[in-house]
């Protein structure tokens, strides 16, 4: 049997810049840096692009940029601060997804993300479409091709999202195994249960519920392999990584076995430190002396185009699945059990808090169609083309955004008016970064930097209509209570931290 190995590392941060500035303000808990970028950076980023290799007496002998060997995403914001901030360490980024593609017959590494870590299956169409076309965009900008594969926070997706994808030409996703429902070998075979016939690392369509005869490939990576890199001791050491590898067991009479796991990237060297050296001498000294291939899973997809289907599970209440709640995504949105602790026991403050902000997008997005008229031509294709100008803030990009969106020429103060609403939006998307309710409380530093995006947002509808939609919004916060008896509600911590421009130290 010929045997492969894929690994994906999936590098994220949420937004951190403070919505007023574009600065990261200073974060306590991240010290002794400055913030938790810096920090994860110097753990995690960095040292990955540089791994050491040494000898029995601790001497450098080697230094390995393990971006060329795993398949990877990085997170729009975070990538751009890397750009920013450490240009050596970015460059080093792009160059091995080069790499990386004269490694694997023109097939880079690195892969797309959805934008700003948005959980898409709560997400409306236009909101979906959004975020995977400024994925695509940034993505492009970054590494100078068209992205292959999207990344979706937490894995989370639904039929909804999978027909967005493929509307936008993305050819295959990563998805936890426990995400399929259904299985076929071929086209006329027998449906079978996923739990019981799914293979790992087979590439499977899944055809659009919309265009039937248009799909989307999905590998489903191997979750007990997966599982063991991320909680366990495995990559610790680089021999019992391997021997670990090297037992996944292996369907009986295929040819082929595609061995591959998928964690958060900040695993190797934040979380388990210096483990970005184990990764490093896996791939450059044990992995080939084996029989076991190196690939990227847009080379193994071109070599091995099966005719394999597969039907994801819907979720609860049809909402869909992801790789971090056992109970679809109700982690986003409800008090799930997903997060609880003695110490933070309920989380029903998940749920005031998204139909509080799904209520304020909707009016946002109102706000935003009305004032368009007589400005732009489509307010949703001017929407989605803004990322050019997020991208390049030069007055020649902008000349060019409104020579595509504009329905006239535009004086200087029209401008400036039509980057407002669309500043608005961008925060109306950013206050749904998932990050907010993954945690256990809403006095987390990811919620209030929620509500920060949040309450720009409304400040800037506020600025273009005179409509005041914070009292409602403020109606919604009233209801979601935080398991800190000091904070109060969700309308207490906006009073406090976010409306009174006070930051928590931590923040």
């Amino acid at each position: 049997m010929k045997r492969s190995f894929c690994l994906h590392g999936h590098f994220y941060q949420p937004p951190r810049e403070d919505p007023w500035t574009g600065e990261i303000e200073a974060q306590s808990s991240a010290a002794p840096f400055h913030d938790w970028n810096e920090r994860i950076f110097q753990e995690c980023y960095r040292p990955n692009s540089e791994a050491v290799i040494v000898d029995e007496h601790d001497n450098v002998i080697s230094k390995i940029n393990n971006y060329e060997f795993y398949s990877f995403n990085f997170g729009a914001n975070l990538l751009a601060w890397i750009k920013k901030k450490h240009p050596k360490t970015y460059s080093r980024i792009i160059e091995a997804d080069k790499a990386g593609a004269l490694r694997h017959n023109g097939h880079g590494n690195a892969i797309a993300m959805a934008y700003n870590h948005m959980i898409m299956p709560l997400a409306n169409y236009r909101d979906k479409i959004t975020q995977i076309r400024w994925g695509i965009a940034d993505f492009y900008h970054h590494f100078g091709r068209m992205p292959e594969a999207l990344w979706l926070p937490e894995t989370a997706c639904d039929s909804a999202t999978v027909d967005a994808l493929i509307e936008e030409g993305i050819r295959f996703i990563l998805l936890d195994p426990s995400q399929a429902d259904l299985v076929r070998r071929s086209p006329r075979a027998k449906w079978q249960d996923a739990s019981a016939a799914l293979q790992t690392g087979m590439p499977y369509k899944c055809f659009s519920s919309e265009k039937p005869d248009r799909f989307l490939n999905i590998f489903f990576y191997d979750g007990p392999l997966s599982k063991n890199l991320a909680f366990d001791d495995h990559i610790y050491e680089s021999y019992k990584l391997l021997r670990r590898i090297e037992a996944v067991s292996y369907p009986a009479n295929s040819p082929e076995h595609l061995i591959c796991a998928a964690l958060d990237g900040e695993t190797f060297g934040h979380h388990k430190k210096y483990t970005e050296r184990t990764i490093a001498y896996l791939f450059s000294e044990l992995l080939p002396a084996t029989n076991i291939t190196h690939v990227n899973f847009g080379e193994y997809l071109e070599l091995h185009k099966g005719k394999a289907e597969v039907i994801l599970r819907q979720g609860p209440s049809g909402e869909g699945t992801s790789w971090s709640c056992a109970h679809g995504v109700g982690r986003w949105k409800e008090n799930c059990g997903c997060g609880s602790s003695s110490e933070f026991p309920d989380q029903t403050w998940r749920l005031p808090l998204r139909l509080g902000l799904n209520e304020l997008r909707d009016n946002l997005w109102t706000i935003y169609e009305n004032a368009c008229s007589g400005l732009l031509k489509d307010p949703e294709s001017a929407r989605n083309d803004y990322i050019h100008v997020l991208i390049d803030p030069s007055p020649e990009a902008s000349a060019e955004f409104f020579s595509r969106n504009a329905v006239r020429f535009l004086s200087p103060e029209e401008c400036i008016f039509c980057f407002k609403l669309l500043e608005m939006q961008k925060f109306g998307m950013f206050m749904f970064t998932s990050c907010a309710w993954f945690f256990s409380d809403i006095s987390g530093i990811e919620t209030i930097q929620n509500l920060r995006y949040a309450a720009r947002a409304m400040e800037l509808a506020r600025e273009i209509s005179g409509i005041d939609l914070v009292p409602s919004f403020l109606g919604w916060l009233e209801k979601a209570q935080s398991n800190k008896p000091e904070e109060g509600s969700g309308r207490d911590i906006y009073l406090k931290y976010v409306k009174n421009g006070f930051v928590p130290a931590e923040i």
